[in-house]
């Protein structure tokens, strides 16, 4: 019994340390002290469900997948892991984007064994931006970033990583490496020998994972041949062009010209009768849309009304009763067209925003951060566009920052950058307003990479 007992105290005391860790972004020291915890005791379910949520925070959400459905078949009722995989199951496109960035990501794996960098780093900058939470996509773009001396760029892609998971061994070392090749370049001597810079050209080495590779340079009589290539498919299609031409087309027999001269006179003329009578038709139509129009605005108006202000009404009883809670108000406040109100219904309308919006607004922010922090963006979206429509500058920004962020996941940029910007026009110079800058730039370098492909 004392030995149960121990057992079941180590694996608490490991959880306990995970949940520290992950709270820091220690996602790897977490992943480690929740492992230990499962070994103490696999029923731990609250250690399981932990380590689901970290994997999926470092875009590992296989992983997470696997954690998750092995603690619902331990525990099938009054489990959290449930509600999660719901969630990712009823978020199709969201599981959607993610399956296709893992495999844009193996894609590039193949690109770096193929010597085929370039390519790599074009199809990563997507990986990032439709995915921004897939660490090893980071790690493999800032590797690709230091084997191609693009130092300043690898910098800002290891600060992400590094925002991911604080003390991922892998993020470290390719930290470590940049500050030691920029030290090595700063002390660098201008001259060298010529031998060891022809060694250089004839090889080219880089890291994949543990494995260092080495492979040929690209050989001259292979761009050359790539070259003639591509010049005999357009000398081919230059000569099939001129065969059309002159071989083809005066070809064509002189009697089929003048039929077709006789059927365009035909055709003009039955072209010129009907203009003449769509001329005519079109004014009366014209005269039957103007009226129509007027009457279907003033119908739409009259109807736009009687629903504000039945929902006008729905909310005062709701406020008045006391068994609805801010949120639910807010929701039928949110449907009320305020400009089609009277003054006195303008007046009303606006004391229940001032009394239900603020609860509502905090009630929303929080569940939509809580579901952007594990990438359930379809929630967040839902939850913090609430948010900008009661107060748009809620949180200094942050509502506005959250929800682009959260289109951003989702796979939306367009939307995302309307975010973004707002939040520079509201809150230039703020924190959130730097944040919101850093995303727009890697919008659009990765707009950039779509139009270079």
């Amino acid at each position: 019994m004392d030995y149960t007992k121990k057992i079941i105290r180590q694996s608490n005391y490991w959880y306990n340390d995970g949940l520290k860790k992950a709270r820091i972004r220690d996602m790897s020291g977490a992943i480690v002290s929740l492992r230990r915890s499962l070994q103490y005791n696999k029923d731990n379910i609250t250690a399981r469900n932990l380590l689901g949520l970290v994997y999926y925070g470092q875009g590992e959400v296989a992983e997470a997948l696997v954690e998750w459905i092995i603690s619902k078949n331990l525990r099938p009722k009054n489990n959290l892991a449930n509600s999660y995989l719901q969630n990712i199951q009823h978020s199709a496109r969201a599981l959607e984007v993610i399956n296709q960035s893992i495999k844009r990501y193996n894609q590039c794996l193949a690109y770096c064994q193929q010597n085929g960098e370039d390519m790599a780093i074009i199809q990563l900058k997507k990986v990032t931006v439709s995915h921004p939470t897939f660490l090893k996509a980071y790690q493999l773009l800032a590797l690709l970033y230091l084997h191609t001396k693009q130092y300043a760029q690898a910098q800002q892609v290891l600060a992400k990583a590094r925002k991911l998971d604080t003390t991922n061994e892998i993020t470290l070392r390719y930290m470590q490496e940049l500050t030691q090749v920029r030290g090595k370049k700063a002390k660098k001597p201008e001259n060298k020998g010529t031998k060891k810079k022809k060694r250089k050209k004839e090889t080219i080495e880089y890291s994949l994972g543990n494995e260092t590779i080495i492979q040929p340079a690209h050989r001259m009589v292979k761009e050359l041949a790539g070259k003639f290539t591509l010049m005999n498919i357009v000398l081919g299609a230059a000569i099939g062009a001129a065969i059309v031409w002159y071989l083809i087309v005066p070809a064509v027999d002189e009697s089929k010209a003048d039929k077709r001269n006789k059927e365009v006179l035909e055709y003009s003329e039955r072209i010129n009768g009907l203009e003449a009578q769509l001329s005519a038709v079109t004014r009366t139509l014209d005269t039957y849309r103007a009226d129509s129009a007027d009457s279907e605005e003033a119908v739409q108006t009259a109807a736009a009304t009687a629903d504000s202000y039945e929902k006008l009404m729905t909310a005062t009883e709701q406020y008045n009763s006391g068994s609805y809670s801010e949120d639910t108000i807010a929701d039928t406040l949110l449907e009320i067209n305020r400009n089609a109100l009277g003054e006195s219904g303008q007046e009303r309308y606006d004391e229940l925003t001032s009394d239900v919006y603020p609860a509502a607004c905090g009630t929303n922010y929080d569940s939509g951060v809580a579901s952007l922090n594990v990438a359930n963006y379809d929630t967040a979206i839902e939850s913090l566009s609430k948010v900008v429509r009661m107060d748009e500058s809620y949180d200094d920004g942050g509502a506005l920052l959250s929800l682009g962020l959260a289109c951003l996941g989702n796979g939306d940029p367009d939307s995302a950058t309307a975010y973004l910007k707002r939040v520079n026009e509201l809150f230039p110079g703020s924190d959130n307003a730097e944040e919101a800058k850093t995303n727009l730039e890697s919008i659009a370098a990765a707009a950039n990479g779509d139009t270079e492909e």
